[in-house]
């Protein structure tokens, strides 16, 4: 298991001072989640995505964690939820849980509602009590899918929610899902995704800009650092091949 960083704890003190840290563990997976994580999306990603996964060792087993990741598809917060092997809570439309089937499936799964129109403070506000509650948090950095799948213009949201509730920060890299399923596509195109987990990064020591904007700053080297690794296991890649291994999804062979 991952050792907890300092401020991950210091944050879980501030929001259960009755109980010691290593009794806050999160959520159990529903049932619901487990039979979606087994029968869904690890067949689609094993298979037909030829999905791989390094870092898997970094992920903390409980406690609150701020997970950051790069944005290209829709099939990204499921992936992510199921490579890192427990509950990530995402923001979701709040009109998406009233459809029937989906609505039960994603609470279950621990998206959680933000009503449309609803200011950025609501958003904070509700991500802030999943983490006090043991939850990691997703939050896509750049705010919105990227057609190259990479962080380009990195929002400080993820940097403020770390800070006001004392928990760690884990970047993701998720490899391809932009080619796969990316913006203006209807049909998925069947490329290998990987998911490249990096390493903690603590809590900035404070809500100033100043803070919060070098914070965000370290999350978009490493995920793009990532990026630039490549493929899981492909053999011989270095970083001047990565433009070809990840061209947007408007380009490259396959097209």
């Amino acid at each position: 298991m991952s050792r907890q960083l300092p401020g991950a704890r210091r944050g879980l003190r501030r929001s259960r001072k009755s109980e010691p840290p290593a009794l806050i563990r999160g959520p159990r997976p529903s049932l619901t989640y487990g039979l979606i994580s087994s029968l869904l999306v690890f067949p689609v990603f094993r298979l037909p995505l030829r999905g791989r996964v390094a870092g898997a060792g970094h992920v903390p087993r409980q406690g609150g964690l701020v997970v950051v990741a790069n944005h290209g598809s829709h099939l990204d917060p499921p992936l992510v939820g199921h490579a890192l092997g427990r509950p990530v809570a995402f923001m979701a439309k709040a009109e998406l849980f009233r459809v029937p089937l989906l609505g039960p499936i994603i609470r279950a799964c621990g998206a959680y509602p933000v009503a449309r129109g609803a200011s950025d403070r609501d958003a904070i506000r509700t991500a802030g009590e999943r983490l006090e509650e043991g939850w990691a948090v997703g939050v896509f950095i750049d705010g919105s899918r990227q057609a190259d799948g990479r962080v380009n213009q990195p929002q400080p949201g993820a940097a403020l929610l770390a800070a006001r509730a004392g928990v760690p920060l884990l970047p993701v890299a998720i490899l391809n899902s932009h080619r796969a399923l990316g913006r203006g596509q209807r049909w998925p195109r069947l490329v290998p995704v990987h998911v490249r987990i990096g390493t903690l990064i603590e809590p900035p020591p404070s809500r100033r800009r100043a803070d919060l904007d070098a914070c965000t700053a370290a999350c978009q080297r490493q995920i793009n650092g990532l990026l630039d690794q490549g493929p899981i296991g492909a053999p011989g890649l270095s970083s001047a091949r990565v433009p070809d291994a990840l061209p947007p999804s408007g380009a490259g062979p396959d097209r």
